[in-house]
């Protein structure tokens, strides 16, 4: 996320000469290497990547990759890290030149959460997922495009009072119909201070020809699908472009499951006992596969379902959803800026 747009507009390529590795007696485990540089490790087992940590500053490398990343801000080609059993090794060489760089660098910028847009589903002419329930006797329709405005902007309010230095954004407040299109425009033409990332959550609720379908569940982009983070950087090394673009969807992935993790533990914590916890999900969803950020979708729960769409028919339980996303979402800014901007699967 903010790395990505650190790489995206200033990123500086240096390359070094590219060598052998050295003989297995030259070769030191990460976990030693950490030791010997007083640095923290995170491994993130899905990309097979890590990243070691000292006074703020950053090396992310992965398994049997040259491309090594300083501050996200150079790159190196080293001798590719080893992954042997359950355990990874560099060459002598790699640590030294790791000793090298913890040892001359100035304290790093914060990085933090400059914006996050909200997007209530359909809208307009749309009226999403349609139902009905029986409250007090009397039946009530209902209709996808008005539970998930009221949601949505119950969620605005909370982080415009509790986060009054960022941009908190939606993109409807009222019954009008913008594209799927519009809504990916207007995630990507967010304007971010250096330093800076963009959070984007599409709210929805569901229905099903099953009418016994029910549950809350949260969406991200699925880890294999291939899309453009990034069309360019100030190097002129064309050839460099690729590895960096693979590295930014990466972290969008780490960054997505992790919001979508932390809000479907919060809805869980929220309405758990009186819905279905259908759990995280993966599906390339137009809003989460051409947002250029990290990006979930949330469904509130089933209007197909008789209870539960008395549930969505009540402003209280429609309350509860609001406090699980916002909780989920201030949950992941707290721990993204207190790790200037690191984040990692556990």
């Amino acid at each position: 996320m903010a790395k990505a747009l650190r790489i995206a507009l200033c990123v500086s390529i240096f390359l070094c000469a590219i060598h052998g590795l050295g003989a297995e007696s030259q070769l030191i485990s990460l976990g030693d290497a950490a030791r010997s540089l007083e640095a923290e490790i995170s491994w993130d087992p899905l990309t097979r990547s890590a990243v070691l940590a000292r006074d703020g500053h950053l090396v992310s490398l992965r398994t049997d990759d040259e491309l090594v990343l300083f501050d996200y801000r150079k790159c190196a080609m080293l001798d590719a890290p080893r992954l042997m059993g359950n355990e990874v090794f560099l060459t002598k060489a790699f640590v030294d030149r790791l000793g090298s760089f913890f040892a001359t660098l100035p304290p790093p910028p914060s990085y933090r959460v400059g914006a996050i847009l909200i997007d209530p589903g359909h809208g307009g002419k749309d009226p999403g997922a349609i139902g009905s329930a029986s409250v007090n006797g009397k039946s009530v329709s209902l209709r996808e495009k008005d539970i998930v405005l009221t949601v949505a902007k119950d969620v605005f309010a909370r982080l415009r009072g509790k986060y009054p230095d960022k941009q908190i954004l939606l993109t409807r407040s009222g019954d009008s119909y913008p594209s799927l299109e519009d809504r990916v425009e207007m995630a990507n033409s967010v304007k971010l201070a250096d330093h800076e990332a963009i959070i984007y959550i599409s709210i929805h609720a569901n229905a099903a020809f099953n009418q016994s379908s029910s549950g809350f569940e949260v969406w991200y982009l699925t880890p294999d699908y291939r899309r453009t983070v990034i069309d360019k950087t100030d190097s002129n090394d064309s050839d460099i472009l690729p590895i960096l673009n693979t590295m930014m969807e990466e972290e969008f992935t780490t960054e997505s499951i992790l919001i979508a993790k932390n809000i479907m533990e919060e809805m869980n914590g929220q309405v758990g006992k009186l819905s279905q916890n259908r759990g995280m999900k993966e599906e390339s969803w137009f809003v989460v596969r051409n947002a250029r950020m990290p990006s979930v979708l949330v469904e509130l729960g089933f209007v197909s379902n008789p209870t539960e769409a008395k549930l969505l028919a009540d402003p209280e339980y429609l309350q509860k959803c609001a406090s699980g996303i916002y909780n989920g979402l201030s949950g992941f800014i707290s721990h993204f800026e207190n790790s200037r901007g690191f984040t990692s699967i556990q």
